[in-house]
């Protein structure tokens, strides 16, 4: 059963969700912009634990809180730790007013079609199951786009619907996340393709569910206006894909009614040798642009 309140924040909430949910194979990049080099672990457990005390050092930071971070997506390690004395799923909605959601994705396949696919996700419905003891509202689950392939693209969003209704049907609510890249040379026909099939899997649910969208930040700004409106939409949110924090929050300030759900460019400027002061000034900054361009549109 979805928590009522926690879907008004989400629905409503005037700010952006953070991304908190770097794996392990995109933790040494994270770490290693935090200023934590590769030689600082020798075993993957010492990796997850430098990672773990960044992410608590945001989440404790007095600039993380509901008023503007509506809610934040945890890696399953986060899930299963604590941010100060309570279970992190916990603590983020007890004491800072923050919605909690799951990773649930397990990799990426190689690329066919022109496209990245999601692993199988042995365990899934056992993780779900987890997820709703330890308080989650939600999930997130990351496929991607390589090229404007309509059979590709169709097998991409068709695999994230159908996990999705999986995991609807654990009371949960699924951000499902297609990812465009942001290089690629025909984005722009990748997106418009996307488009429709987004709305061809919307049109097909049941009346009394809603799901959420992660998108890349379109070439077209309001491509996904009709989107973001759908009443099968609880929300729509926007990934930085690899876009400065600048360009990101330029773009998506012009897209009305999408809010952010950034990563890297949340910890963008942040080091592990700033004083807490200066830790605390940048991420307060950050998450100040962050906000502004979400409520922007």
């Amino acid at each position: 059963m979805v928590n009522e309140q926690q879907a008004e924040q989400i629905r409503n909430g005037k700010g952006f969700i953070a991304a908190l949910d770097q794996s392990g194979g995109s933790t040494p990049k994270a770490l290693g912009l935090y200023g934590i080099g590769e030689d600082a672990w020798s075993s993957e457990a010492e990796m997850y634990d430098l990672i773990h005390q960044m992410r608590a050092r945001i989440v404790n930071s007095p600039a993380f809180n509901g008023t503007r971070i509506i809610g934040a997506i945890l890696f399953e390690r986060t899930m299963d730790s604590d941010f100060g004395a309570k279970p992190a799923a916990t603590a983020l909605w007890e004491d800072h007013g923050v919605v909690p959601f799951l990773k649930v994705d397990k990799g990426l396949e190689n690329e066919s079609d022109g496209v990245r696919l999601m692993k199988p996700m042995n365990g899934l419905d056992a993780l779900l199951q987890r997820a709703v003891a330890k308080g989650v509202f939600g999930t997130k689950m990351r496929s991607v786009i390589d090229a404007a392939s309509p059979s590709g693209i169709a097998a991409n969003v068709a695999q994230q619907f159908e996990i999705g209704k999986r995991i609807l049907a654990h009371g949960l609510v699924p951000i499902i996340e297609p990812e465009v890249t942001i290089s690629i040379p025909d984005k722009a026909g990748a997106e418009s393709i996307l488009h429709d099939e987004l709305i061809g899997q919307l049109d097909k649910l049941p009346d009394d569910v809603q799901v959420m969208l992660k998108l890349t930040l379109p070439e077209t700004d309001n491509l996904y206006a009709d989107v973001v409106a759908h009443p099968r939409v609880m929300r729509v949110v926007a990934l930085s894909g690899g876009y400065s924090r600048a360009e990101a929050n330029a773009r998506l300030a012009r897209n009305a009614g999408v809010v952010a759900s950034f990563s890297r460019a949340l910890t963008e400027g942040l080091s592990v040798e700033q004083s807490d002061a200066e830790f605390d000034a940048m991420l307060d900054a950050t998450i100040e642009s962050i906000t502004r361009a979400s409520i922007a549109g």
